[in-house]
């Protein structure tokens, strides 16, 4: 497969994650991607979920990974946290979220989040971080298991 363009960063405190994160959302959203659509060299997408308990759209700036199919992966690393990031949580909620909201640049469509499982995960997982090594590194700092979402368009 290849690589999908990581380069080398600093991953920033957690604690200023959802901040950097928010201030990447507005800068896509008012350039259709020409600012935050490409960081550190990966490909990136505004993804909106349904809050499974407020019921507010949440908008969050991901990096994605074109999986062997070439459907775009997420990875809910949230760093290596102890805990999976609060958007996983919502997109995981089919009653909340049957499909999301995904924008690459201009493109805006509907997608089916699909958590990646079983003998596909682990061929995912292996592919994705022998492309992007620091994963192996957050998958090392938590005990959980990391995971990885397919976005589907939804009328595929």
């Amino acid at each position: 497969m290849g690589t999908q363009g990581a380069q080398r960063f600093s991953t920033p405190p957690r604690r200023l994650i959802p901040w950097i994160t928010k201030a990447t959302v507005g800068l896509y959203r008012m350039t259709q991607g020409r600012i935050g659509g490409t960081q550190a060299g990966m490909e990136h997408v505004l993804l909106t979920s349904i809050g499974r308990r407020s019921g507010e759209p949440h908008t969050v700036c991901l990096p994605i990974w074109l999986g062997p199919d070439r459907v775009p992966i997420v990875v809910a690393s949230f760093a290596g946290a102890q805990h999976h990031p609060g958007w996983f949580h919502n997109l995981r909620d089919r009653t909340a979220n049957p499909t999301v909201a995904v924008v690459y640049r201009a493109d805006r469509y509907d997608a089916r989040a699909e958590v990646v499982e079983g003998e596909y995960r682990a061929e995912v997982w292996d592919a994705l971080v022998a492309d992007r090594p620091f994963y192996a590194d957050y998958q090392a700092a938590t005990d959980r298991t990391i995971p990885l979402v397919r976005l589907v368009r939804a009328s595929d």
